[in-house]
């Protein structure tokens, strides 16, 4: 491998073909991201007015209101959680994330309960699980039905979270039309819900009020961006929580079409999102990576994810035939990968911990290795690393072979 900035200091560098994963740097950064942001940095702007530029950029592009870059998704997911407890009242602003006595709740199915959902709960949120899992534990065929969310509204009800995925049930429209009755904003987490493209408008067009996507993932924005997008009002309030605003009322003249000052009591104080600001270089770096995302298209995106998979399954060799497969090379709407099958758990971890002692070392997606599958996603990969990766597993395939009793 060449030398790079990590290796002259010591830093061990991966070869990532487990995808856009934040603990393994996210993706590589989209053609012109990187020079632009360097032309970010040679001059100061106000950063509202640069986030209303953002603002009409996702707009645009997206169908939203407004939107904002923010510090990642999971910071998009606080903010406007922060935004529907706290609306535009800067007293409200002030106390998150105590919400003792305001709208606190947010309403999540039990089945879309992950991780990320502390992101919610650090606004001050408490979590009212709704529906019961039953497909996924097997123990039938249903889910989360519209009824559920509405049994589940009160007058302390602040939010309803929605966490797309392509089987998330029930559908979207179905939650919205729910919402819309109780005067509840829809929250939509969609950090890893690109490609497709169309995914960027979908859910507004379906009636979400708030989306958050990720900036560094399948956009090759900046790894510790994301975009929120959705009605002008909680965008308002997300960015007066994160913003700067240790200002003058009388001098401070925020863009209107995005920070309408007049409908606001008082000045906010720093918010709860003032932890999560972004840079002048952050916010153009996205857009500059949200335009080429645009420009480039799912089809061409998908051909050269899919070129990259060919050529490591002509890599790993005709011998391995029965063992790999490309998934997914028909629809541009998702990523394709090049899937392994094991006999048992024990011969997919093998290889996992092979390709780990590499130097430098081989990370692949081992989210199903338990079922004895793993796979490689090409969207991090680039140039020298196709081939490497290629070899490596064909190695690592006959080794397994050797192996086996």
């Amino acid at each position: 491998m060449t030398e790079n900035i990590f290796s002259r200091r010591g830093i061990p560098v991966v070869v990532n073909a487990a995808g856009t994963l934040t603990r393994l740097s996210g993706a590589p950064l989209a053609p012109g991201v990187a020079e632009a942001m360097v032309a970010a940095g040679s001059a100061a702007v106000d950063m509202a007015h640069l986030q209303a530029h953002a603002s009409d950029v996702v707009a645009a592009i997206t169908g939203a209101e407004a939107g904002c870059v923010t510090s990642g998704a999971a910071a998009g997911l606080t903010l406007a959680t922060s935004a529907c407890i706290a609306g535009l009242e800067p007293a409200l602003m002030a106390r998150l994330p105590h919400t003792r006595g305001m709208k606190n709740e947010v309403i999540v199915a039990r089945s879309q309960r992950n991780g990320y959902d502390h992101s919610v709960r650090a606004a001050g949120a408490r979590l009212v699980e709704v529906g019961l899992p039953e497909l996924q534990s097997g123990a039938g065929g249903r889910d989360t039905e519209p009824s559920d969310y509405a049994d589940a509204v009160t007058e302390r009800t602040a939010a309803i979270l929605y966490v797309a995925d392509r089987w998330t049930r029930p559908d979207l429209a179905e939650v919205v039309q729910v919402a819309r009755r109780h005067g509840v904003p829809v929250v939509v987490d969609a950090a890893a819900q690109l490609p497709p493209q169309q995914n960027l408008r979908r859910f507004i067009a379906l009636g979400a009020d708030l989306v958050v996507f990720s900036g560094g993932k399948a956009l090759g924005g900046p790894g510790g961006t994301g975009l929120l997008l959705g009605r002008r009002r909680l965008i308002m309030s997300a960015l007066l929580q994160m913003l700067d605003m240790d200002v003058d009322r009388d001098l401070w003249d925020p863009p209107q079409r995005l920070i309408d000052k007049a409908l606001l009591s008082g000045l906010p104080r720093h918010g709860l999102g003032r932890g999560f600001k972004v840079s002048r270089q952050d916010v153009i770096g996205l857009l500059v990576a949200l335009e080429h995302f645009v420009a480039e298209g799912d089809a061409a995106r998908h051909a050269r994810w899919l070129s990259c998979c060919r050529e490591i399954l002509d890599g790993i060799g005709p011998g391995n035939a029965r063992r790999a497969r490309i998934s997914g090379h028909d629809d541009d709407r998702v990523v394709p990968r090049v899937e392994l099958a094991f006999a048992t758990a024990a011969e997919a971890m093998d290889v996992v911990r092979h390709l780990l002692s590499l130097d430098p070392p081989v990370h692949l997606d081992q989210s199903l290795a338990f079922r004895g599958r793993l796979a490689v996603n090409p969207q991090c990969l680039r140039g020298p690393d196709i081939g490497y990766v290629a070899a490596a597993l064909s190695a690592a395939l006959a080794r397994l072979e050797v192996s086996r009793p």
